[in-house]
């Protein structure tokens, strides 16, 4: 049985604990509205140029002379994965969520017997994955000194897989993030974006061909694409800052009411210890009055 020191000083560093977990969720709180207007600020945008690109993509398909970012390289043995995590802990199942994603389209991959490369965007992913696919990772990009999330990043993201896909390190990308709903429920996902895939906009009835487009649709989709690539990068990026936010602020909450429960179990306990040490003092006095 724990002594009254003990306890005593069990109860004084939970409590410290508390008032961090607490000052953690309230800079998550203050941190996720921030990140959560961003990430709905930019869905619109991707929406609009996605339909936009889907209306193009439709009119040229098949075509000989359309983009190589559309039609692929006519294979699919070679695969990408660039898994977005965060650089920091204490978010609960938000980082895990996403790699466990990554692992099952991995080990998919392996078995359909193909050859899998990954780019890692945060540490919390890497030291993941590292473990069980070390010789698989080709790239890390650090976010670490990054305090706020811009397009340029997206950018930098973007164009390094480019230049890869036109180098033939590989046939299709595929980018893993989490995608916000709310405080309690962010959405691991998974979305591909070479070679590009749009969906046609609804409603145009011959398949995008409501606008005249100057110069061709192919030259449009040459220089948009590109930029439709850092724009999917960039919505995932900001997804993926407001859902670690959320994860953040939810698990705080948690540990800081797990915390109150057992500081009030310790209490009980610390006060009963007591008690009884106070017991036997007294049977210990009466007992040598009653001898005398």
């Amino acid at each position: 049985m724990p002594s009254l020191k003990d306890l005593k000083n069990r109860i004084s560093s939970v409590k410290s604990t508390r008032k961090i977990t607490k000052a953690m969720q309230m800079v998550a709180a203050a941190k996720l509205r921030r990140a959560q207007e961003a990430a709905e600020s930019a869905r619109p945008y991707a929406e609009r140029m996605e339909s936009v690109m889907g209306g193009l993509a439709a009119s040229v398909a098949g075509s000989q002379s359309a983009p190589k970012l559309l039609s692929g390289t006519g294979s699919d043995q070679v695969q990408l994965l660039v898994v977005m995590t965060a650089e920091r802990g204490l978010c609960g199942a938000f980082n895990s969520s996403i790699v466990r994603l990554a692992r099952t389209k991995i080990e998919e991959l392996k078995a359909a017997g193909k050859t899998v490369k990954i780019i890692t965007v945060g540490k919390k992913g890497r030291e993941q994955l590292r473990r069980d696919y070390a010789d698989l990772m080709i790239h890390h990009v650090d976010l670490s000194e990054v305090k706020r999330i811009g397009y340029d990043v997206a950018q930098d993201i973007a164009r390094d897989v480019l230049n890869r896909f036109d180098a033939g390190e590989f046939d299709v990308a595929t980018i893993f993030f989490s995608k916000f709903q709310s405080v309690i429920s962010q959405i691991p996902t998974a979305q591909q974006v070479v070679p590009a895939s749009f969906d046609a906009p609804e409603g145009d009835v011959d398949g995008g061909n409501l606008y005249e487009y100057e110069p061709s649709e192919e030259g449009i989709l040459a220089d948009l694409l590109p930029r439709g690539v850092a724009t999917q990068i960039f919505t995932a990026l900001l997804e993926n800052g407001a859902s670690e936010q959320g994860a953040r602020m939810s698990a705080m909450d948690n540990a800081t009411r797990n915390a109150g429960d057992m500081i009030d179990k310790l209490t009980i306990e610390y006060n009963r210890s007591r008690q009884a040490v106070i017991t036997n003092e007294l049977i210990e006095i009466i007992s040598g009055a009653e001898a005398l």
